[in-house]
């Protein structure tokens, strides 16, 4: 009987897989951090005997060099993959025996990237699970345009082509089993619901419902923009990922907070928006330990640029560590642990900022404020508050300077946006409100919604 166990990488929106029988397994686009799959392994009691990765990935560093070094597995990965270091590399057809009556085969599957690889898992000759990484996946696939702009109408053609290939050829109960689409910037859109199989795809996703024109058009069409950190993955995957250290940084004092900040260096601050609000080391940033800290600090950070972290505790700490060396911030610079009071030198005062609601911000004078909307341009397009100002929230750290005079009131769809946003701003000395409220609430509170 064989088994397939999932390992959630909420933070960047991302699955990948460990599968097999009775005594060996395969792990699936496995994440930088190793451990979680041999641990998932050692539960199966199974030893891992090959890995494999569907495609050169653009979204995350892999930890797949490492986790065949350390278990002696066989790496494969796509022929049509240029990379530097030794791999068993697999095309089109070629099949691999798991365990006992347990068989992968890849399936060229190109239009994530040229490259692109699928595999079907079967038992005892028959389709149980297909593992479709960036192509096909729940209601949709993955984005054409992260390669080369001169290619990006043929991959989405491709894609089209791939869906329909593993459509034909496998029964409709086999599994799909995506790597993207559950809050991925790598798919073109996000997943509707947890599960699949080809049967529900063949009902559901346009890549199978739509000709291949219109497929094309409504995909390019809806395309948004690429988070900044990805021209750094591709190269770093090619070349070989370094095993990764989450040993504890060196611990910073006030005087070595300060002197960070005065150097131009990023204190980034993991503590939820409302604590961060009422009181926060002047010059820091706010990225929620419980946001997407990896994919927003990674977009907006200049690469390469020390970041110490501020977290309220080691776990706090550890696990943001674990979200960022998956997108190659490998190690902080520096870190410590506490609140304010721990963080701040003897004659500093902890620097704050009022947190609103969409009721109260209807009730100001739109003449003496500003309303900043960091949402992206898709959101933004399903409406936005009249007379308000748009810059995209990646965009902020280069554009405070447009920010127009006044005190700032900025908002996103949920809060979390508004919460860096605000974090940015009174960083420069603006004065800020932060609405932390939902959008819908905007409507309610009486504010004027422009749709066009």
């Amino acid at each position: 009987m064989f088994f397939v166990d999932t390992i959630e990488l909420e933070g960047l929106g991302n699955r990948s897989y460990l599968a097999g029988g009775e005594w060996a397994a395969v792990a699936v686009d496995p994440p930088r951090d190793i451990d979680q799959v041999m641990a998932a392994a050692a539960r199966r009691g199974v030893r891992i005997s090959h890995v494999v990765e569907t495609h050169i990935h653009n979204d995350y560093v892999t930890g797949g060099l490492e986790l065949a070094r350390i278990t002696g597995a066989t790496y494969l990965v796509p022929a049509g993959a240029r990379v530097a270091f030794a791999r068993t590399a697999v095309a089109d057809g070629d099949t691999v025996d798991i365990d006992t009556g347990l068989t992968l085969t890849a399936v060229a599957t190109p239009g994530h990237t040229p490259h692109h690889t699928s595999y079907v898992l079967s038992e005892a000759g028959r389709p149980v699970a297909a593992f479709t990484g960036g192509s096909l996946l729940i209601g949709t696939v993955g984005r054409p345009d992260l390669v080369e702009s001169r290619l990006t109408e043929q991959l989405a053609r491709a894609q089209h082509a791939s869906a329909h290939r593993l459509a034909d050829a496998l029964p409709d109960e086999t599994e799909v089993l995506p790597t993207h689409g559950f809050g991925s910037f790598c798919s073109s859109a996000q997943a509707d619901g947890d599960a699949t199989t080809i049967g529900k795809e063949k009902t559901a996703n346009p890549a199978l419902t739509v000709d291949v024109d219109t497929f094309v058009a409504d995909l390019l069409a809806g395309l948004e923009d690429v988070p900044a950190y990805y021209t750094h993955m591709g190269p770093a995957n090619a070349g070989g990922p370094a095993p990764v250290d989450l040993t504890t940084p060196a611990v910073a004092d006030p005087d070595e907070i300060a002197a960070r900040l005065a150097a131009g260096e990023w204190v980034v601050d993991l503590r939820n928006r409302i604590a961060f609000a009422e009181g926060h080391v002047a010059g820091s940033f706010n990225f929620e330990a419980d946001g997407k800290p990896a994919t927003y600090l990674a977009w907006m950070i200049p690469w390469g640029k020390p970041v110490t972290l501020l977290a309220e505790s080691t776990g706090q700490l550890a696990v943001a560590q674990r979200e960022l060396v998956r997108v190659g911030i490998d190690r902080p610079a520096a870190a410590a642990t506490g609140g304010p009071t721990d963080w701040l030198r003897d004659n500093e005062s902890a620097a704050s900022f009022p947190r609103s609601t969409f009721a109260k911000l209807a009730g100001q004078d739109k003449d003496r404020i500003v309303v900043l909307d960091v949402r992206r341009d898709s959101e933004r397009a399903g409406g936005w508050i009249e007379g308000s100002v748009h810059i995209p929230i990646h965009e902020m750290h280069r554009r405070v300077d447009e920010v127009p005079d006044g005190t700032v009131w900025v908002h996103c769809a949920g809060g979390m946006r508004a919460g860096i946003a605000a974090s940015l701003l009174d960083a420069a000395g603006r004065d800020v409100v932060a609405v932390d409220d939902g959008f819908d609430a905007a409507t309610k509170a009486g504010l004027t919604i422009v749709i066009g």
